[in-house]
Formats: structure tokens, sequence, C-alpha cells
């Protein structure tokens, strides 16, 4: 089992950057799949960008490509999301996952922080 805890939003003006922070409690961070999700109100959960175990292939939501990079440092327990070129429908819940196995959609993700705020303004 693992424990997610997502830190670094708040809010920012269209264009700027923020960096996402997911720290994994346990021992075996390395062998979980990370995601990154976001919600807005009203919408349903979509997906963002995934990294899988030590790293090796990214995969990221149409939206965000070109913009946003994932990355992972497993010797800290920790996945991060940089966010560029911030554009205020990006404002959002964003929430890291995790799970054994790599997917996209949110269903085969088992564990969830609680997520953190991202707003962008105009």
């Amino acid at each position: 089992q693992v424990q997610l805890v997502e830190s670094g939003g708040g809010l920012v003006q269209a264009g700027g950057s923020l960096r996402l922070s997911c720290a994994a409690s346990g021992r075996t961070f390395s062998s979980y799949v990370m995601g990154w999700f976001r919600q807005a109100p009203g919408k349903e959960r979509e997906f963002v960008a995934v990294i899988t175990w030590t790293g090796g292939r990214t995969n990221y939501g149409d939206s965000v490509k070109g913009r946003f990079t994932i990355s992972r440092d497993n010797a800290k327990n920790t996945v991060y999301l940089q966010m560029n070129s911030l554009k205020p429908e990006d404002t959002a819940v964003y929430y890291c996952a995790a799970d054994k196995s790599y997917g996209l959609g949110p269903s085969q993700y088992d564990y969830w922080g609680q997520g953190t705020q991202v707003t962008v303004s105009s």
C-alpha cells in the first residue's frame, strides 16, 4: 500500500509556471506507475500525465502536451509535474495516483492523494 500527498498548487497568472510534487510513503515507490489527473468543477476527472516505474516512458494528455513535464525521483519517493505556459482552462484540482500497472484511465489507479488546487487567472 502507498499513501500520497500532493503539494505545490496555488494561484498563478496565465503564462506562468508551477511545479507540483507528490510524496509517497513506503519503500516500494519504484514498483508503482505514477499518474497525474485533474478535475475541474462540474467535469470528469481528466488524465494529465503518466510515468512508468523507472521513468523510462511518459505520456501526456493532448491538452497539456508540450507544456507539462512529469518526472520522478525514486530515491526521494516523489513524482513531479512541471507546468509551464499555464492557461485559465488548466484550473482544477490536481491529483497524483499510483498503481502497479500502466494505464491512462483514472479507474485503473488504486491509490490517490487528496489533491491540490491550481488556479490560473486570466
